[in-house]
């Protein structure tokens, strides 16, 4: 029992190694000396039966075997591992070696159940590569290889074990040198210019690129790239240029085809006319000669006859007279001789024409061809052209000085040449005719130079040919564009979050609108590009918001149906506080501004006498106005005064009494300081009335902050910082600073600054 037990163990285990590790091959795979054969030549003994049930097995192999074994040798062929030799020979299941064979029991039953075992197991694993195979080919190649090696090294001979190892290190090594070419490729980080390639950087510094010039990989790239775009910009310009001379040859094409048809189809007409006419003069000459011929025929005929009958009767005559020589008898002579002689005398006396009636040639032999000729001489005769017709302007066509017209004609005329007529056109005075100009064109258009800025032209034009001139077209006015306005400085004003900007037209007559230019100003940037362009402004200024503390360039164009004027001169807007000028029409006589309109002084003091009232101009005080931007926010700037000045500073309306008092009025704030024997006294009138404040330290340099969002309006002594008064009030109207001296004195304003931090409401 226990020995039962044993075999029947080891049967079982050799069965899990031959399911676990059977992998086939074709039978001729490796050249193994020690290989079992197949049917061998000479049984041993005792192994008859073994050869028996082999032989048996063999015959009775199913057609599903063969299949399976045959896709089993053509995988072994597509992965290279066969050798194709014996091809003639048939795919049998590989046997063990003959050394290990003879430690087998040979019992007959257990040799016949391992060959059943071993059929079995090659046709489930025929069935698994194929199926593998077709979900996945080449997954399964790489694993199919390294599990065959494995197999061939645990049942065949060092020798065959040694093959399959040297193609397994062959295909690693070219999986390896792939895996590192793909790691190089990943890996290049650098570009040597010198050898124009990429590299690892661990070549550009052990390598032959050490001494090279090389360059980041991403940089090259990026250059690469940015001249790929430029040639491709170019590309696109060449056939951009190339696709428009194509259009143009196709339209030269076509007309020289269309110009063909016509020309025939005159040359047809104009020669079946002549043909026409060459046939009725022919008619008309081959009757008229006809009828000639039978004139003279017949006149020749009669005078024929004539001549004939004259012959007859002269030879009858002559008959007569020689047959009277012969009469003998004389007294017969006599009397025929007289009768003869009468009938002589009678046919002498008769008028016998011996001229011919008319002449042999043809009076009508010279054809007239005139007619003909001139027929022929139109069929090269162009026919005068058609009047033109001039295109209405294209908008965006003109610059300030020249003009380009455009106008076209019809298709059948012929033209050499054209005439351009133009003059201005003047509204001012519409009877004087003004003096008209000509340019010839060989083109359907013309640019005209040298012309005013923002003027009106009247155009007409006239073609021309060998024959002669057209019709003058209808006339059409084209416009040149504006001149560049021009940017005034002085009324420019500014605060940290607008600017109003003034300018003047620049040109005579008026523009359909203006455009406004902005240039931000950056930091170390020496151009400017255009960062925004306010159009349609129909007026001569504009308030533009901003952003505080920038600085900005402003120009401007004028536009009209010819297109934009050139930019004007720029003017720079620092919106880093509030900038304005003074209004020098607001100025009482006895004032006087300086230092570029930011100094204003008083060298004595007013008269008695009362100057003429002018409603813009202050005659009661001696003070200025200045023009604050038209804009709601926060407004700062500073007054620098002596101590011994007596002033008045503040604000006001615009339509402020100008003969009265700064802050005698309820349209009026402002900050007074005369001089007393005793102190320096300020007061803070509104309404002329100011609240009992007293200054101790009198300021040299007052700031005043103007506040529309609080609706206050405050001063400092700036010298040391201090806030002397608000003015707590709901201003109507826009505010405007003003300036008053009441003793010979100077102010000087300063604006332009930002608003300092110190400055603060208490």
């Amino acid at each position: 029992m226990e020995t039962d037990n044993l075999e029947e163990q080891s049967e079982a285990a050799q069965e899990r190694n031959i399911s676990e590790g059977l992998t086939f091959y074709h039978a001729d795979l490796y050249d193994s000396q020690c290989r079992q054969g197949i049917i061998p030549d000479t049984l041993k003994p005792g192994n008859s039966e073994e050869y028996n049930v082999t032989e048996a097995e063999t015959q009775n192999v199913s057609p599903n075997d063969e299949h399976n074994q045959k896709h089993v040798n053509e995988l072994a062929k597509q992965y290279g591992i066969s050798e194709e030799k014996d091809h003639s020979k048939p795919t049998h299941l590989p046997f063990k070696n003959s050394e290990n064979t003879s430690h087998m029991p040979s019992a007959p039953k257990r040799e016949k159940k391992m060959q059943f075992l071993k059929r079995n197991k090659a046709s489930e694993a025929s069935n698994k590569i194929g199926s593998e195979m077709t979900a996945k080919k080449e997954e399964t190649s790489q694993k199919s290889k390294l599990r065959g090696c494995e197999d061939q090294k645990n049942h065949y001979s060092a020798k065959d074990t040694a093959n399959v190892e040297n193609k397994i290190t062959e295909n690693t090594e070219i999986k390896v040198e792939g895996d590192q070419a793909s790691r190089e490729n990943k890996g290049f980080a650098v570009y040597c210019e010198t050898c124009k390639t990429a590299v690892l950087p661990t070549k550009e510094i052990l390598g032959v690129h050490k001494n090279h010039k090389v360059t980041d990989l991403c940089n090259a790239v990026e250059l690469k790239k940015e001249e790929m775009r430029k040639n491709m910009s170019k590309l696109e310009d060449q056939i951009l240029q190339m696709e428009n001379f194509a259009n143009h040859l196709e339209e030269i094409y076509i007309t020289v085809d269309e110009n063909f048809a016509r020309q025939g189809q005159s040359f047809e007409i104009h020669y079946t006319e002549i043909l026409d006419v060459l046939n009725s003069k022919y008619e008309e000459k081959t009757q008229a000669l006809g009828e000639e011929k039978k004139l003279k025929l017949e006149s020749l005929f009669e005078q024929l006859v004539d001549c004939g009958k004259s012959l007859d009767t002269s030879k009858d005559l002559m008959e007569t007279i020689q047959e009277l020589f012969k009469e003998k008898d004389k007294a017969e002579f006599v009397k025929t001789a007289l009768h003869t002689t009468k009938r002589l005398n009678d046919y002498f006396n008769t008028d016998i024409n011996l001229n011919i009636s008319t002449n042999a040639e043809y009076e009508n032999t010279n054809i007239d061809l005139s007619e003909v000729e001139q027929l022929l001489d139109s069929i090269y005769t162009v026919p005068a052209p058609s009047a033109p017709v001039i295109n209405p302007q294209i908008p965006n066509s003109a610059t300030a000085t020249s003009l380009r017209v455009c106008w076209s004609l019809f298709s059948e005329d012929t033209v050499e040449s054209y005439q351009l007529y133009y003059k201005p056109v003047c509204d001012d005075t519409p009877g004087e005719d003004q003096e008209e100009f000509m340019i010839r064109s060989k083109d359907t258009y013309c640019t005209v130079k040298n012309l005013m800025p923002n003027t009106q032209y009247e155009f007409w034009v006239i073609a021309l040919n060998v024959t002669g001139s057209s019709p003058a077209s209808e006339s059409a006015v084209y416009v040149t564009a504006p001149s560049p306005p021009v940017i005034k400085t002085n009324e420019c004003r500014s605060c940290e979050n607008a600017a109003l900007i003034c300018w003047e037209s620049g040109n005579i007559n008026p523009v359909d609108s203006y455009t406004v230019e902005i240039y931000k100003v950056d930091n170390g940037a020496k151009e400017y590009s255009v960062n925004e362009s306010i159009v349609g402004i129909p007026i001569c200024e504009s308030l533009i918001q901003f952003q505080p503390n920038e600085t900005y360039h402003i120009s401007v164009r004028a536009v009209n149906v010819g297109g934009p004027s050139e930019s004007s001169k720029s003017i720079s807007i620092h919106t880093t506080g509030t900038f304005f000028y003074l209004d020098e029409e607001t100025a009482h006589p006895l004032l006087s501004i300086t230092d570029n309109g930011f100094t204003i002084t008083c060298d004595q003091e007013e008269s008695l006498v009362d100057l003429p009232y002018y409603s813009k101009q202050f005659s009661r005080c001696i003070a200025i106005m200045g023009k604050l931007i038209p804009f709601k926010g926060k407004h700062y700037w500073e007054v620098e005064v002596s101590e011994n000045t007596e002033y008045r500073i503040g604000v006001a309306h615009e339509n402020t009494n100008k003969n009265g008092l700064l802050g005698a009025n309820n349209t009026s704030w402002c900050l007074r300081h005369i001089v007393t024997p005793s102190r320096h006294k300020f007061e803070f009138l509104h309404c002329g009335v100011s609240p009992d404040i007293r200054i101790s330290i009198p300021p040299r340099r007052i700031g005043i902050l103007l506040d529309y969002d609080c609706s206050t309006l405050s001063f400092f002594n700036m010298d040391i910082h201090q806030h002397l008064f608000t003015f707590h009030c709901h201003f109507c109207h826009l505010a405007h600073p003003c300036f008053s001296l009441e003793k010979p004195g100077k102010l000087k304003i300063c604006n332009g600054i930002p608003i300092p931090n110190s400055v603060g409401l208490p």
